[in-house]
């Protein structure tokens, strides 16, 4: 290896852990390392944004997509508080994303260059790992360290703050190296104590009812065949969290759908509701999940496995925790619980039933919606046609408010893994077209469609000249009802409808979109909607179909906080 720079060494080890793609913003004191990216041959494709936060949410929807780190970069000072809001969502979705910012120089710290703020401190609580290169020397250490904390373990997000008089300094060639297994994620995986497991498998068997939610953790380690051989021996119904929707085929026989107070509705409530015991599953057993912690009821009886000793018994009595990943976790609880079968109750619910009678009321309420000609549309029509119309492998990137409670509760992802991506951590606005990005990044084979509400485009339309720089042949839809929706529609139910600056002036969105050079369609009719959204996914570049829909407090949102 010929010599090197610090700017070049980094290139280098993200060449090594296999990195394809780097989202990012240029700065001044990232020159050297942007110089290096253009003089070196490595393999990377650098996808410039219009946008530091865009280049962390595209590296959030790859990572989650392709099973391995994210890669996102931008300058100092504003950048690196830009990139932020996406390193945040990423670390506490359990998604590997690395984000690298650089500084100014080492010698000018504390003399008031431009641009400087202590990076350390400010990304310290937000991050899984994070680390200051005070030394040329360092840079291939803190690679090495970045890429194993964000794929052992409970996966994350970590940041490295690079010095721009660093990238230029010499650096030993042989420093320069990887450990493999550390390019996708988990990278080592956990198994669970037998003796737990044992345990496990006994109250399992010995349930009358039992019922299992599932999360996020349950799609990252891959483990649906595992969660479907241990449901299918027990006959037990499987939900999910929002972020665990994918954890076993939308058709299975077992899958139940999305339980909480986002995207869950009556008919899953009552699944949950009559279970004599409850195992998470890959989930934190949070806020929405939980109905504020009321559902599951507090007698029942809890499992729980997760690849995090502290998440475990954090909201609820626990009566058989498993550290372990769910891959391998489940794996072992069906075989003790094949070896058990014999004792299952004679009077064992029928999970088949169970879940056939839930979908069914669910599916009820929701056809009678989607076949509303009401104006403004109701969302559920345009939901209905996307289930209609899109393949079996597209993925859909949906954004708080309008889309996500829908989308949880109604979308058909008919194939097991990550095929519907919301960001649930933090809620942010403006994270769909971003991650979307990213993700077709990722899956380039894939149909992507990216879902917002007019609130969420407003952030973030500038990436649309992203898209078609690009050659993205990403699909949008927009949920256009002038409102920050989510706000308004607490506002009725909590505040005796006392609005209060939620309500903005409408956009044509899809001339914005047109002068991007995105084709577009605006429907107000419903009876337009299938047509223009069959029209735009068979469209062979990026589409926007801009919908005129009803503002969310006016809907049948399933989000249970407005449904009395």
């Amino acid at each position: 290896m010929s010599s090197l720079n610090g700017a070049d060494a980094l290139v280098r080890m993200l060449q090594l852990y296999g990195v394809k793609h780097i989202f990012g913003l240029c700065g001044d004191t990232s020159l050297p390392f942007y110089d290096a990216m253009a003089r070196l041959d490595h393999g990377i494709d650098h996808v410039l944004t219009r946008d530091e936060r865009s280049a962390a949410y595209m590296a959030d929807g790859y990572a989650r997509v392709t099973g391995r780190p994210g890669v996102c970069e931008g300058p100092s000072g504003g950048g690196a508080t830009y990139l932020l809001p996406g390193i945040v969502e990423a670390n506490e979705s359990a998604v590997p994303v690395l984000g690298i910012t650089s500084d100014v120089s080492v010698g000018a710290r504390g003399k008031f260059p431009l641009t400087e703020l202590d990076q350390l401190a400010l990304y310290q609580p937000l991050t899984k790992w994070n680390a200051r290169i005070d030394r040329v020397d360092q840079i291939p250490h803190a690679v090495r360290s970045a890429f194993r904390a964000m794929t052992t373990g409970r996966p994350g997000a970590t940041h490295i703050c690079l010095p721009y008089d660093l990238q230029k300094q010499p650096i030993a060639p042989e420093e320069v190296w990887a450990q493999p297994g550390h390019d996708r994620y988990p990278a080592y995986r956990v198994a669970p104590d037998p003796a737990d497991v044992e345990r496990a498998a006994g109250k399992l068997v010995a349930a009358r009812a039992p019922v299992f939610i599932c999360g996020g953790g349950v799609v990252i380690s891959g483990a649906s065949a595992e969660l479907d051989r241990l449901a299918t021996l027990l006959n037990a119904p499987v939900c999910s969290t929002v972020s665990g929707k994918g954890c076993l085929p939308g058709d299975h026989p077992l899958s139940a759908g999305v339980v909480g107070t986002n995207g869950g509705v009556e008919a899953t409530r009552a699944v949950v509701a009559q279970a004599d015991l409850v195992m998470f599953v890959g989930a934190r057993a949070g806020s929405t999940t939980t109905e504020h912690w009321k559902m599951p009821a507090r007698d029942r009886t809890i499992l729980h496995l997760d690849i995090d000793a502290m998440t475990i018994a954090t909201n609820y009595r626990t009566d058989v925790a498993l550290v372990a990943d769910a891959k391998l976790g489940l794996a072992a609880l069906a075989e003790a619980v094949r070896q058990r079968l014999a004792h299952r109750p004679h009077d064992a619910a029928d999970g088949r039933a169970l879940t056939a009678a839930c979908r069914a009321r669910k599916d009820a309420f929701f056809a009678g919606l989607a076949e509303s000609r009401d104006r403004p549309i109701k969302p559920e029509r345009v939901l209905d046609a996307l289930n209609r119309l899109l393949p079996r492998d597209a993925i859909v990137v949906a954004d708080p408010g309008t889309p996500c409670p829908y989308f949880s509760a109604y979308f058909d992802a008919p194939e097991a893994g990550r095929h519907f991506i919301t960001n649930r951590a933090h809620g942010a606005l403006g994270f769909s077209l971003s991650a979307a990005i990213g993700a077709w990044f990722g899956r380039p084979d894939a149909m992507v469609v990216s879902v917002m509400g007019d609130g969420s485009f407003g952030f973030t339309c500038g990436e649309l000249e992203t898209v078609v720089r690009r050659g993205v042949p990403l699909k949008m839809v927009v949920f256009s009802n002038a409102v920050f929706g989510w706000i308004k529609a607490s506002q009725q139910t909590g505040y005796g409808g006392r609005y209060f600056s939620v309500d903005f002036g409408r956009t044509e969105h899809a001339r914005v979109a047109e002068a991007f050079g995105v084709k577009a369609w605006r429907v107000e009719d419903p009876a337009e909607v299938h047509g223009a959204l069959k029209a735009a996914l068979a469209h062979d570049g990026p589409a926007l179909v801009d919908v005129v829909s009803q503002e969310l407090q006016d809907t049948a949102v399933p989000v249970s906080q407005w449904m009395g």
